[in-house]
Parts: structure tokens; C-alpha cells; sequence
């Protein structure tokens, strides 16, 4: 992760902080579309680090959305299985939104505008909806669970304050 924080920072950002050993990363810096934002941090990893990643950028606003846009707090105890697989900006909802609406009993599967939040009460992987939409999401997508997601809301609230 050190490696990491010291690429991010040597392309221009600041306040580089990261969250767990996850490859998550919350850093200030110029306003810039966030795919072109994404494309220099795959191109640094693999020049710099020898490390091909799809990389997906978030400000913070749209996180705080995905944050508070959770249907499935009331259903879920336990946060480490409470997948949420971040879509990107080209997902095709309607493909997404009939594996949604499976019954994937005894988890739950909710569609958001830009997150998918996957309940898996006997672990993430056992579930059969992780599975599935990881399967047809590919490497357009990224996953995190509540937890992690957590705790990359308060660095990023740390930062704005």
C-alpha cells in the first residue's frame, strides 16, 4: 500500500491515505474526468508497480450516495457480508436489473443508481448472487463490503472537513 500511496502522489494527488491492504485509495487533487483519472492510475501501476488493475474512481460526493442509498441496512447484521459492487458509468442497467430482481433467498439483491447491494447471510463466498453478478459484472466493476465501504466514507469526510 505504501507503494501505492507514493504513485498516487507522484502523479499530483495529495492527501494520499489508504484504507486496509485493499487497493483503496482516497486522495484530493485537480478537478478531471474521472476516467481519464482512472486510465493515468492503471498506466502508473503498470509502468511503475508492473501491475495491470482496472481502476475505478469515485469522487466523494458519489460515494456519500451509494452510502446512503442502501436498502439493505435493515436486513443485513453483519457488515463484512454486505457486498456492494460499485457499477461504473456504462453498465447497462437492464441487463443488471433482471438478475435483481431473482430471488436469491435466503440473501437479498437491491439495484441502486450506481451500486449493486448484495446480502449474503451465510458468507459472500457461498452466495450464489456474489457469484452471479460478479460473473456477469466482469472487470467493469469493483465490490467492497459494507465494512470497507465504511470506512472509505469517513476518510473521505475526514478530508473535506
Amino acid at each position: 500500500m505504501a507503494d501505492l500511496r507514493k504513485l498516487i502522489g507522484d502523479l499530483g494527488y495529495t492527501e494520499v491515505r489508504s484504507v486496509l491492504n485493499s487497493g483503496n485509495v482516497v486522495f484530493s487533487g485537480p478537478a478531471k474526468p474521472q476516467e481519464a483519472v482512472a486510465a493515468e492510475i492503471e498506466e502508473a501501476l503498470v509502468l511503475k508497480l508492473g501491475v495491470a488493475a482496472r481502476t475505478l474512481v469515485l469522487d466523494s460526493e458519489e460515494l456519500a450516495a451509494i452510502v446512503a442509498a442502501n436498502p439493505l441496512l435493515e436486513v443485513a447484521s453483519d457488515d463484512a457480508r454486505l457486498l456492494i459492487f460499485i457499477l461504473g458509468h456504462h453498465h447497462a442497467h437492464a441487463a443488471i436489473e433482471a438478475l435483481c430482481r431473482r430471488d436469491w433467498h435466503p440473501g437479498a439483491v437491491a439495484l441502486g443508481e450506481r451500486a449493486i447491494y448484495v446480502w449474503c447471510p451465510d458468507g459472500i463466498l457461498d452466495s450464489a448472487a456474489a457469484a452471479t453478478l460478479g460473473k456477469e459484472l466482469g472487470d467493469a466493476t469493483t465490490s467492497r463490503n459494507w465494512a470497507t465501504l465504511g470506512k472509505l466514507h469517513a476518510l473521505c469526510n475526514e478530508a473535506a472537513a
